[in-house]
């Protein structure tokens, strides 16, 4: 079984053959399909498709990064709403981070959104997924203050150095998620990435975006997770069996639920 720890399936990139891709994905061998939160905008559709898939669709709550505007604290205030609210469960606070690639001059803003919401993930005891770009230190700054016994979650989509992986393992209740980037030739993670142990790795694909090669520039799907894996197993010299079991292992112990193998 394969579980695609980051994917936005409710995206309208979906909305054509959301059964057909589902149905790619489970041949595949993918079963469960872990949703970020963007925004407001985006919370119905992924509370829809929850619903959809009750048993393999599961949604976190969160502000992206790049939505932290000027009417962040209004996005912040509904985001704390669902999480505290009992009628829904959620996986994980996420994706939440900061992203300097689009918009430096909202970096204030960012960390004040990335620090309330790490807050909620412990009051909660929920894991966070953290998007960053171009914001690794920033990042890395804002954890080396709060991380404890209590933070847990994901760097989600991994594109740092080996010096990087090593700082996030060195917290201790972080893994690294790795997606169709792992596959790219100037990925370059590809070149370390064996030196990580295993068991801080969690599969992803962030569809629709970051398809891995032969699909790289098309719409990215939760099927070509298993790309992801066999390029794992490649870089790693252990069978892809290896790969799946280990990985999921590795979500079911993040996330704290068991993730069956069935539909």
């Amino acid at each position: 079984m394969i579980i695609d720890s980051h994917t936005h399936i409710y995206h309208e990139d979906f909305n054509e053959d959301f059964d057909e891709m589902i149905s790619r994905a489970r041949a595949e061998g993918v079963k469960h399909f872990l949703m970020p939160a963007i925004d407001s905008e985006y919370i119905n559709a992924m509370h829809k498709v929850a619903d959809r898939l009750p048993n393999s669709a599961h949604p976190m709550m969160g502000l992206h990064p790049c939505s932290v505007k000027e009417n962040f604290q209004e996005e912040l205030d509904i985001v704390e709403r669902h999480l505290f609210k009992p009628i829904r469960q959620y996986c994980a606070v996420g994706e939440i981070g900061i992203d300097l690639y689009w918009d430096k001059t909202t970096l204030e803003i960012q960390i004040e959104a990335f620090e309330r919401q790490i807050g909620w993930a412990k009051a909660l005891k929920l894991p966070i997924v953290i998007h960053v770009r171009d914001a690794f230190a920033e990042t890395l700054e804002v954890l080396d203050r709060l991380n404890d016994d209590q933070l847990t979650g994901v760097f989600h989509c991994f594109t740092g150095s080996k010096e990087q992986a090593e700082h996030i393992i060195a917290y201790g209740g972080f893994k690294l998620g790795i997606g169709g980037v792992v596959t790219f030739k100037n990925g370059k993670i590809d070149q370390f990435i064996h030196e990580i142990g295993l068991e801080h790795l969690v599969l992803e694909t962030d569809s629709p975006y970051l398809a891995p090669v032969p699909h790289r520039g098309k719409r990215n799907e939760p099927s070509y997770t298993k790309l992801v894996a066999e390029k794992l197993a490649s870089c790693y010299g252990v069978s892809l069996d290896e790969i799946e079991r280990q990985t999921t292992e590795n979500c079911r112990n993040l996330f704290k639920r068991e993730f069956p193998d069935h539909e």
